[in-house]
């Protein structure tokens, strides 16, 4: 949020903001509608302070020095605030001039985790349930959710058909996590054809198929992109869910270069994303965009490629958003802690729904 003067000025509006989670639902509009977009493994240390340099020098070889590196010369500055712009400018000017950013602890908000597993299944499994289920979900393997998703919820509130409920994901578990029924919204995930006739569809769907990636069961995240803006366009969603990877799948590969190129990429994406919603006349002005990540990684040159519940930071994570419905805050300082367990019941309000009415022990919604 943007500094409001006066310490108790600044603690009277939260405790106004935040004080009144649960009390009601958002406004919203009968044609609203929301994109949900997730960028795998997104430390907080590079959303808001872009290329860390000690990460970089420990992967570099010999004779290669840090200056030297198209890597640093590309995203380097001297302060965070500079490298974060240089990583990724359109998220910056989102936030800055639209919506807010929560999860900088430096400034004193903090987004954290509410699973104790701190990888991906469980992570996601959080953002669209609202609540963590530690003993039921614990690993990575292809089962189907065991819970009905905020998603499926939305499908079914709304009347909605299943293509106007969609998910687009590099990851191939995506087709287990986002449903409890399978089938019951529309979910094109890992290497996976997409059945448009639309311009440039059948030409994504071959490029795929060739374009092998250096892991088993996730695509690049250029098809996912392409092949979600190909549906939004034609299909027009009243519930988008874009999922991206290659800055989970890079950074296990302790490449952190190509990690950084995959954040910059992803902030094209959303750029273009972002221009396109607000060039429509049914989606401008009606749209939430939300944008999170499933769990954080480690802190430091030596532990930066994992996660899980031995790794520390891989709790802390950040949420995104611009909402016709919320106060623009800016990036949040000196604010409660919040956790991706909000992001279901988030989700719901802005669609007029209330999710903790059926899900009481569910996070309450971001206001």
């Amino acid at each position: 949020m943007r500094q409001w003067v006066g310490t108790a000025l600044t603690a009277a509006v939260w405790v106004t903001t935040l004080g009144s989670i649960g009390a009601g639902q958002a406004v919203h509009d009968p044609g609203d509608r929301i994109v949900l977009v997730t960028i795998d493994g997104a430390r907080t240390q590079e959303i808001f302070g872009g290329l860390d340099a000690d990460i970089l020098k420990s992967t570099l070889k010999a004779p290669q020095t840090l200056e030297s590196s198209p890597t640093y010369r590309r995203f380097w500055a001297e302060s965070a605030e500079e490298r974060r712009r240089k990583l990724m400018p359109f998220l910056w000017s989102l936030v800055t001039e639209h919506g807010s950013i929560a999860g900088d602890t430096g400034a004193g908000s903090a987004v954290r985790l509410g699973n104790r597993h701190w990888f991906s299944y469980p992570g996601y499994a959080e953002i669209l349930l609202g609540e963590p289920h530690d003993a039921q979900i614990t690993s990575n393997d292809a089962v189907q959710n065991r819970y009905t998703t905020v998603l499926e919820t939305l499908r079914t509130r709304l009347s909605l058909s299943r293509n106007q409920v969609a998910t687009f994901a590099s990851w191939a578990l995506f087709n287990q996590i986002v449903e409890h029924t399978e089938g019951a919204t529309f979910v094109n995930a890992g290497v996976e054809p997409l059945g448009l006739s639309a311009k440039d569809v059948p030409l994504l769907n071959h490029l795929q198929a060739e374009a092998a990636t250096p892991w088993d069961v996730t695509r690049f995240d250029v098809f996912t992109f392409r092949m979600a803006m190909a549906h939004l366009t034609t299909a027009r969603p009243r519930v988008l869910y874009i999922a991206f990877d290659e800055t989970d799948d890079w950074a296990h590969d302790g490449r952190y270069d190509r990690t950084l190129e995959a954040y910059a990429r992803t902030d094209g994406y959303l750029r273009e994303l972002w221009t396109w919603l607000q060039s429509d006349s049914e989606y401008q002005g009606r749209t939430h965009l939300l944008i999170t990540t499933d769990h954080g990684r480690g802190r430091t040159s030596t532990d930066w490629r994992n996660h899980g519940a031995k790794v520390a930071g891989a709790e802390d994570v950040w949420i995104a958003f611009a909402s016709p419905r919320m106060p623009q805050r800016g990036p949040w300082r000196d604010a409660p802690t919040l956790s991706t367990s909000q992001v279901a019941a988030t989700l719901a309000s802005w669609m007029g729904v209330d999710w903790n009415a059926d899900h009481p022990k569910a996070g309450k919604p971001i206001r």
